[in-house]
Parts: C-alpha cells; sequence; structure tokens
C-alpha cells in the first residue's frame, strides 16, 4: 500500500475548505499534516477538529513541514503567490475556482507548475455531480447531436445571506482580493467553465454587471456572460440576490436533436427531451468511481498515476476559462464586445 500524500493547507478563508477536509481526514490516501492561516480563530478550528498543527504563516509551515501536496484556500489574489511557494518547494497544487483573480495570475500558476514538474488542479464544486460528469459523456459522444447552446445560472441571495463566514465574505466583496468583481466573479465563472468544456474558447463575449439590489457592497450582485461560437451561444448567469432556489445551479445544453437538463447538485436528475420525448425522461446516472467522486480522491489519483485530470479541472482548461472571465468583466465595463 502506497505512502499516505502528507498534504498542506494554505488558507482558511474560503469556506469551501471544510467542505474537502473531512475528506482529506477519512482518505486512506492523505494525511492532514498541517494548516496555515493568520485568522487565529480558523486555525484554532482547524486545530481542533482536524488535529492538524497551526501556523499563522504560510512559509513557515512550508519550511517546517514535510510535505507532498498543498490546497489552497485563501482569496483569490493571494492563489499565485502561494501556489509559487509551494511548487517551488516540489509541492502538487489543488486550488479552489476560478484558480486566481486574474489572468496574469493563472499565467503565473501555470508556469510555476510547469518550471516544477508537479500537478495542478482546480476545484469546481459541480465537477463532482454524478449527473454532470454523465452529461458531458452524452454531449461530447453526441447522444443530443451538434451543440447551439449551453446555459448555466449560478444564484442566491447573497454570501451573508447563505451563511458565509465573516472571513469569506470580507473578501468576496472586495474588487481587488476576488478579483475585479463581485457576483460575476464568483459565480459567471462555472458558466464559463462549462461553456470552454463543452463548446471551448469563444470568438468573442459581452457581459453585464450591475449592482441591482444591495446598496451596502461595492460590487455588482448580478453579472451575465454570453459566449459567442461560429456555431453556438453560451449564456452564464451570477446572482447573490435570488430569494428561493428555483431555476438556481440549473444547467441547460441543447442540440440539434435533443436537450440535457441537469437538476443541481448530489441527488440531482439528468432529464433528456428529444422529438419523441418532448416533456423529457430521466436518465439513469450511473455510480461515478471512487477517483471521480471528489476533490481530494481525484487529486490523488492524478498524482499517483500521472492521468490527464478531469476536464473541468484540467490546468489548461481552467486557465482558459479564466480568460472568458477576464474578457467578460471587461466587456461589461466598456459596454462592447471583447474578442478572444
Amino acid at each position: 500500500m502506497s505512502t499516505p500524500l502528507r498534504i498542506g493547507i494554505l488558507g482558511l478563508t474560503h469556506d469551501h475548505i471544510w467542505d474537502h477536509l473531512p475528506d482529506v481526514q477519512t482518505n486512506a490516501d492523505t494525511r492532514l499534516v498541517a494548516v496555515a492561516d493568520p485568522h487565529q480563530a480558523l486555525i484554532g478550528r482547524a486545530e481542533a477538529e482536524f488535529h492538524c498543527r497551526p501556523y499563522s504563516n504560510p512559509e513557515t509551515m512550508l519550511d517546517s513541514e514535510e510535505l507532498d501536496a498543498v490546497y489552497i484556500y485563501s482569496d483569490n489574489a493571494a492563489g499565485p503567490e502561494l501556489t509559487e511557494m509551494a511548487t517551488s518547494r516540489g509541492l502538487h497544487v489543488l486550488i479552489e475556482k476560478p484558480m486566481a483573480a486574474d489572468l496574469a495570475g493563472a499565467d503565473r500558476m501555470l508556469a510555476a507548475a510547469a518550471a516544477a514538474d508537479v500537478r495542478l488542479l482546480v476545484n469546481w464544486p459541480f465537477a463532482w455531480w454524478p449527473q454532470m460528469q454523465h452529461a458531458l459523456k452524452l454531449a461530447d459522444e453526441g447522444a443530443i447531436g451538434d451543440i447551439w447552446q449551453v446555459r448555466y445560472r449560478a444564484a442566491h441571495a447573497g454570501p451573508r445571506e447563505l451563511g458565509c463566514s465573516d472571513f469569506f465574505c470580507e473578501w468576496l466583496y472586495d474588487p481587488k482580493r476576488n478579483g475585479p468583481g463581485g457576483a460575476f466573479m464568483d459565480y459567471c465563472c462555472y458558466g464559463a467553465l462549462l461553456a470552454r468544456t463543452v463548446l471551448g474558447m469563444p470568438n468573442t463575449v459581452m457581459g453585464i454587471a450591475k449592482r441591482l439590489v444591495k446598496q451596502d457592497i461595492d460590487v455588482e450582485d448580478n453579472g451575465m456572460l454570453i459566449m459567442n461560437y461560429p456555431n453556438a451561444i453560451a449564456v452564464s448567469e451570477g446572482s447573490w440576490t435570488q430569494i428561493g432556489k428555483l431555476s438556481a445551479y440549473m444547467t441547460m445544453v441543447y442540440g440539434t436533436t435533443g436537450t440535457l437538463m441537469l437538476e443541481p447538485r448530489n441527488g440531482g436528475r439528468l432529464l433528456l427531451a428529444t422529438h419523441e420525448q418532448q416533456g423529457g425522461v430521466s436518465v439513469d446516472v450511473p455510480e461515478l468511481p471512487v477517483h471521480l467522486q471528489n476533490a481530494t480522491a481525484h487529486f490523488v489519483h492524478c498524482i499517483r498515476t500521472g492521468e490527464a485530470a478531469l476536464s473541468m479541472c484540467d490546468l489548461n482548461i481552467c486557465r482558459d476559462t479564466q480568460a472568458i472571465l477576464e474578457s467578460g468583466i471587461n466587456a461589461a465595463r466598456t459596454g462592447t464586445s471583447v474578442s478572444l
């Protein structure tokens, strides 16, 4: 049996980290060693719940511990520097979406991983939905013909209203630490990734970013990204002001012979409409193999085997997603269409 990978955590201000630490702790192929974050409350929680060594400084942790890999769960702007710290020490990296605050930062990360010859994967929560993986497989196999539109809507009432921690909200509402935006950066990135995965790179993008409801924040609370292809259109919507869950996280893939609709999150259905079944029928979704069930299992698998990452976590696809997102933000600012 292989020795478990020794994992260190750089940053705890991204609330998604608390979904991953139990996986790291229970996976037989990983061992949580240490965490680093300047906030005593966060490292205290990690130490108490997961029995790992706490550090207030990332460099001190990296210099003090024998590690194989790190998870980066800081704000988006800090990601490139932390990635360079880790890769310069020969450590593999898993980082949360959208990987950086801007395209320049994403490119720094690609260069750092390539120079160190280590794996760098980007985690996207919806990548582990069984219905998402199966829908992408069906689309790729031509089950709905030629795809002419992809649509994704990510929406809730707002980070604070959702119950995100003060540490998370502090940088989500910061147009420098999150990236040049709020809801657009946080939520339109998902649809940009989906479009890049299914359709490739768009020719041009358009964007809208507005503060429609929340007057107590300095960033937009709603955004829309439209991606134009020679024979297709993709739409990504992000909202921090939606009341209720109707339409939230719904995924649509439209083809010339059928339509796929994904209901969100674990347990959600995959529906297929065709000429014969206009109302749609539920598609049986196979159980995922262990290495495709969550970020930790997949990260370990890629490191151990050298196999390519799941397309949604692939470094180059995620870099392209960052380029689409940044172009969309620029388009929203200028009110023009931006070419890629």
